[in-house]
């Protein structure tokens, strides 16, 4: 059962019995995945609750998150043994939210109150999947990673066809991305165990506007067979 089933309204099934995808789209030669915004402020210096960890880092998702990182370790893993690209992008300092809009309810959503030490560890990549030298840190200003960055022409001089994206979150800057290389004419995965979000139904939701639209979500399982494949063809031809 897909992670959205549980969301769906009994029109919404009837629906999609004679209108939904059926087949997968398919990916392409060369891949390169693209982890975005795994930085501590959505996740906090601890393993927590989400209804603790936004105590301290009112941006949290909390567990959910961290098992996602948790996951992310293995995809990323799995793409360097491939010789496929990893790339990250994070926000800019001072760029926490999109839109100015911020939640109310009485909290602030600001770190003035964190310390100096865990202030500057806001805007850092997770230590569980930090890049190593050499790989490529996209800074961004805007939800999606391709506006007002030069993320695409990248893709392009490295001659990548496809994009497998994981990271925070899904409703966000995952889907804002998706969206954005759809339109670029990339394929498109997003790995459904490697995102998350703060809401439950906004991550199951979206990763089912997204499958039916813009990707093929997949799981780790299936990226790895098709990391293989890569694999196993750069072999034969080189």
């Amino acid at each position: 059962m897909a992670v959205w089933d549980a969301f769906l309204t009994e029109q919404d099934k009837e629906h999609m019995s004679s209108w939904g995808k059926v087949e997968m789209s398919g990916f392409g030669k060369k891949p390169a995945v693209l982890v975005i915004d795994d930085y501590y402020s959505v996740l906090g210096l601890e393993r927590e609750p989400i209804m603790d960890s936004i105590k301290k880092w009112p941006m949290s998702c909390g567990l959910e998150g961290w098992k996602a990182i948790d996951q992310t370790v293995h995809l990323i893993r799995m793409a360097r043994e491939a010789g496929v690209e990893v790339i990250y992008a994070r926000s800019l300092d001072g760029f926490p939210s999109w839109g100015g809009v911020t939640a109310k309810r009485g909290q602030d959503q600001s770190l003035s109150h964190l310390t100096p030490d865990e202030a500057s560890m806001a805007n850092e990549i997770v230590a569980e999947i930090a890049p190593l030298p050499g790989e490529l840190v996209i800074e961004k200003a805007a939800a999606s990673a391709f506006h007002g960055t030069p993320l695409l022409f990248h893709l392009v001089k490295q001659g990548i066809d496809t994009l497998i994206c994981c990271g925070e979150t899904t409703s966000g800057c995952v889907r804002a991305t998706v969206v954005d290389a759809a339109t670029f004419r990339y394929s498109v995965g997003v790995v459904e165990e490697c995102c998350f979000d703060r809401t439950q139904a906004a991550h199951a939701i979206n990763l089912f506007d997204m499958h039916q639209k813009y990707a093929d979500v997949i799981d780790l399982a299936a990226t790895e067979a098709y990391f293989a494949s890569i694999r196993e063809r750069e072999l034969v031809t080189a």
